[in-house]
């Protein structure tokens, strides 16, 4: 009962949402509230707790700081001394990014951390070449899932910390092979569904080297010189590398180093800190906290575990595996992908050590299914898209986010049990 509950009121947020035109977020937290209280017999603090600080810590601060770097020009600059690297082959951009993000994460980076480095400078390339900002931002999502699963990744050694505590051991070299593999196809469809063949067609008629898209005045395009670095850009840049250094090198929080480094821009260089501060994604920042509040409002009331169990008791095995892997794609969609693991691989554990199911293709399955998602709008790299996106594109960026990331819950699952678990 209390999972048509849970799921009956996600149904009415979406649909009230869509139907007076208010931010979900808002809709989602008054439900959270409403059922958490009258319902789970939840606290109010309980139900706050659940919203997502460090996430509204990265949309804050790398918003605000790219935000700053937009408006000295500094994106501008670097964008525009960038052009030669493609050569003007706009049909590369996307991949130059996809394995760009694979490398950083494969390399042990977190996944948020590549993320919020990468996409606020890749949307900047899209308004600059005219590409679709959702495929430049796939492209990103994939690339971070794609290294993901590296023997030396964060998301590996989640997974595989969790096994081993059950007694299952899994060879981290097809792990890798698959979930990559998988991903490059992913990106692939994206690229032939989202723009790909026109840029292919578009060939290398781009502007030259010298000129960028002024990112200025909500986004219109005017053509600007570019050749002048100023002491305000290079102070930008050096604290851009300082975030490199410090999330990559050093695994500190890379939302708090953005604000950090925002802050310091604008102590410095006040007179573009009110432009900056329009370029922080409140809207986003409501929307997507609102939502994984009431996702954690239902977590907490154990109604994910209950969904979960009751999945994994399903008399055969090849189902309890479906159903497991659409379970792992739905609350990925809206939660951690970290948390999902911790929870799911234990029991999903009867199923493999019981010889039911293949064990490295159950596992594989069950990465690509909840990493696959990550494109949901309501995770934290399809967040930074949304808000990474000009204003006039965003709520276009948002629905297309939200069709590719749905869309995703049920096909990833369905492919990954059919072609890892099935055969």
């Amino acid at each position: 009962m209390q999972e048509i509950v849970a799921v009956s009121g996600l149904i009415l947020i979406f649909a009230l949402a869509m139907w007076r035109n208010i931010n979900m977020g808002a809709v989602a937290l008054v439900a959270a509230f409403l059922l958490g209280s009258l319902y789970f017999g939840q606290s109010a603090a309980d139900i706050a707790s659940g919203f997502p600080g460090s996430l509204l810590i990265t949309l804050l601060g790398v918003t605000y700081l790219f935000g700053m770097a937009r408006a000295n020009g500094t994106i501008d600059q670097i964008v525009g001394a960038a052009v030669g690297a493609v050569r003007g082959r706009v049909a590369l951009v996307p991949w130059v990014f996809f394995v760009l993000a694979a490398i950083i994460t494969g390399s042990g980076a977190l996944t948020a951390a590549t993320n919020a480095i990468l996409i606020p400078v890749a949307l900047a390339f899209a308004q600059r070449y005219r590409i679709n900002p959702l495929l430049v931002g796939l492209s990103i999502i994939n690339g971070t899932n794609a290294g993901g699963f590296s023997p030396i990744a964060v998301y590996f050694n989640i997974v595989n910390g969790v096994l081993a505590k059950s007694g299952i051991t899994i060879d981290a070299g097809q792990l890798f092979l698959w979930t990559f593999v998988a991903n490059v196809l992913i990106n692939i469809v994206a690229f032939l569904l989202l723009g790909g063949p026109e840029l292919v067609r578009r060939g290398n008629r781009e502007e030259t080297a010298d000129t960028t898209t002024s990112f200025l005045s909500g986004g219109t395009a005017t053509i600007v010189k570019t050749h002048t670095w100023t002491t305000q850009k290079v102070v930008t840049v050096v604290l851009m590398v300082g975030i490199l250094v410090g999330a990559l090198g050093f695994q500190l929080d890379v939302g708090f180093l953005a604000l950090a480094a925002a802050v310091v821009l604008s102590s410095l260089y006040p007179k573009n800190s009110k432009e900056a501060l329009s370029h922080i994604g409140w809207n986003v920042i409501l929307l997507i906290g609102g939502i994984v509040t009431y996702i954690t409002m239902l977590e907490k009331a154990g109604v994910i575990k209950q969904l979960a169990n009751s999945v994994s008791g399903v008399g055969t095995p090849l189902i309890a595996a479906l159903m497991i892997l659409l379970v792992a794609g739905v609350v990925s969609a809206f939660a951690s992908t970290n948390a999902m693991f911790v929870v799911l691989v234990p029991l999903a554990a009867p199923l493999m050590t019981t010889g039911a199911i293949g064990v490295m293709g159950f596992v594989i399955a069950l990465c690509i299914a909840a990493s696959a998602v990550d494109s949901s709008p309501f995770s934290t790299g399809g967040a930074l898209v949304v808000a990474n996106t000009e204003e006039e594109k965003r709520d276009r960026t948002f629905k297309g986010m939200m069709v590719w990331g749905m869309s995703m819950i049920l096909v990833a699952p369905l492919l990954a049990w059919a072609t890892f678990v099935l055969i």
